[in-house]
């Protein structure tokens, strides 16, 4: 099961670095290029700040072209004044699993480092292992990368 961390500092006390990442704006806007947007429906988040045991489903076409659909749902939500911590898990989608662990600590006083672990397994075994190794992985961290500066940008405006 690959694993991608990635720890980003950001400019905001613990609850606002955590209200700004349940923001799904956040998506819309960081992977714009991949056409990405919440999908209506019943009991799904299409818009705003989701929250636990809320579900989303995203549509997107990766590389223009591919369709893509991917439900997740907040499974654990913590909040504190110096840490907090949301989790989000795929309840269906293009992989067998995926799983984004989000952690907030204050560092300072209005600091926050942001710790994401994010895993997955793709589907296929060995193809999936391949393509993991091929271009997966590679493509997650760019999303994750993607991500992060726009949450950065949005705290830093």
């Amino acid at each position: 099961m690959p694993v991608l961390t990635a720890t980003t500092d950001l400019d905001a006390d613990v609850a606002e670095a955590l209200r700004v990442n349940l923001d799904l704006d956040v998506e819309v806007a960081a992977f714009r290029r991949h056409a990405v947007r919440p999908v209506t429906g019943p009991g799904l988040r299409a818009g705003g700040h989701i929250d636990s045991g809320e579900r989303v489903r995203w549509s997107a076409r990766l590389f223009g072209v591919v369709p893509v659909r991917h439900t997740s749902e907040i499974a654990v939500l913590e909040e504190g004044p110096d840490r907090a911590r949301f989790v989000d898990t795929m309840v269906a989608g293009a992989f067998a699993a995926y799983r984004h662990e989000h952690t907030f600590v204050r560092i300072a006083p209005g600091r926050t480092r942001q710790v994401d672990a994010m895993s997955w397994t793709s589907p296929l075994g060995p193809l999936g292992r391949a393509a993991d190794a091929l271009a997966v992985r590679r493509v997650m961290a760019a999303l994750l990368r993607a991500r992060n500066e726009e949450v950065a940008r949005r705290l830093a405006a």
